[in-house]
């Protein structure tokens, strides 16, 4: 029997035929991966990208190449990874804004959805509301009191519209019945800046930007975005847990790949960066700059991204939130 099926395949190989499966299980599709990232060198998404592609080469024995297409919220480098080759050498490390929130606000050359196929996610944070010292404002529970009390009054500065740290003002907004006043900035240095200078008066801040003016006292740190409270600020609370159960706005960057790549490579790329993400050495580094590794199942990813664009797309909607 077994010689019967041995040459059955050798004659489907005389006459051309290659089997399907056989090909989709080729791995790594090429000598090269590109692993597309949607922000410049130097940045948290870029960071974490770098040390996971370094390790994931050496795991393949094949060279990932990062390659940083920044611009547009990173709706440019997910354009190009949606119209990607289908043979699973382009991976995309894709963000919380152009997968979920961008769809809602403005019309997109892809669908997210539609146009590309969940692998894993990657890494997680959680961003820090954090006001300018001279406010006076020096707990979570003083700066929803005097917003309640001064209505318009209290301004929030971001890194855009549609940002993570805008959307974690909305959302506050919204769930504790406060009314303050979002001033978007064309990036973190910008935004920063103005709220060390006083002209604005909080920031939903990642950690490692503010760290420093937290640590002189000119910012004043109170309350973090995610389920948990941050490890390098024990102190201080999470909103959830500050009388808004289920509070949660943070910045997240998944893989995720053309759909028109075969399922074997996807699942394929699934085991291998898992792997990777759950690598002692992998997850010292990205400890160490404040992302947490979170490897999922394909279908946990998808589930994911599902609730986020629920969650956004409501708040967008209801607070009429619309792109630039």
């Amino acid at each position: 029997m077994k010689r019967l099926h041995f040459l059955h395949a050798c004659a489907l190989m005389a006459l051309g035929v290659t089997s399907v499966a056989t090909h989709a299980q080729e791995f790594p599709p090429k000598k090269t991966i590109t692993m597309v990232v949607g922000f410049a060198a130097g940045g948290a998404a870029d960071t974490a990208a770098r040390i996971i592609a370094k390790k994931l080469g050496e795991n393949i024995g094949a060279s990932v190449v990062v390659d940083n297409r920044g611009g547009a919220g990173g709706n440019i480098a997910h354009q190009f990874a949606a119209n990607g080759p289908s043979d699973g050498s382009t991976i995309l490390f894709g963000s919380v804004g152009p997968l979920t929130i961008a769809p809602h606000m403005m019309k997109l050359p892809y669908d997210p959805v539609k146009d590309f196929a969940p692998i894993t996610m990657g890494v997680n944070f959680p961003n820090v509301l954090v006001v300018h010292a001279g406010t006076g404002i020096k707990t979570f529970a003083e700066y929803i009191a005097y917003a309640k009390k001064n209505p318009k009054k209290l301004d929030y500065a971001s890194t855009g519209p549609g940002s993570a740290s805008h959307l974690a003002g909305e959302l506050l907004d919204d769930m504790a019945g406060i009314d303050t006043v979002h001033v978007p900035y064309k990036g973190g240095a910008p935004a920063l800046q103005d709220l060390l200078g006083g002209r604005v008066a909080a920031y939903f801040s990642t950690y490692s930007t503010s760290q420093a003016y937290i640590d002189n006292g000119k910012l004043i740190p109170l309350a973090s975005t995610g389920a948990q409270r941050l490890k390098s600020l024990p102190k201080i609370p999470t909103i959830a847990e500050s009388g808004y159960p289920g509070f949660s706005a943070t910045n997240w960057y998944a893989f995720v790949a053309s759909s028109k790549v075969p399922t074997a490579t996807l699942d394929r790329w699934n085991t291998e960066l898992v792997k990777v993400l759950k690598s002692p050495d992998v997850m010292e580094q990205l400890n160490s700059h404040g992302l947490t590794p979170l490897p999922s199942t394909r279908d946990e990813l998808a589930k994911y991204m599902a609730k986020e664009s629920a969650t956004w797309g409501r708040v967008i909607r209801e607070r009429k939130i619309v792109g630039e």
